[in-house]
């Protein structure tokens, strides 16, 4: 299963890429191939739509999507789960993915 991961940035400290490396590393330790939109667009100054369009090239990639903490907060993070539901993907938050993997947190 490849899941990607979704969340608030826009206007948080560091882009909040801290817990996007966090649920990433989790993820991996645990097995999981794992899209990370920090990794895809790291570049802090790159525009807002031109980062969406790369992350959701990858997030076509996946089988799941994994929400943050804020994820509805997020005006990205809103559409990408949007995409995952109509195109039936798996929609997770961290504690349950974790709990569906056999992984304590």
């Amino acid at each position: 299963m490849t899941t990607y991961i979704a969340g608030p940035m826009t206007g948080l400290p560091d882009l909040n890429f801290p817990a996007f490396h966090a649920a990433a590393a989790a993820l991996r330790a645990a097995g999981l191939d794992v899209v990370n939109p920090a990794e895809v667009c790291p570049d802090p100054a790159m525009a807002w739509a031109d980062c969406m369009r790369r992350d959701i090239t990858a997030l076509m990639d996946c089988d799941s999507i994994l929400l943050l903490d804020g994820w509805m907060d997020s005006r990205g993070a809103r559409l990408e789960r949007h995409i995952a539901v109509q195109l039936g993907m798996r929609v997770f938050e961290l504690r349950e993915l974790l709990d569906e993997i056999g992984v304590a947190a």
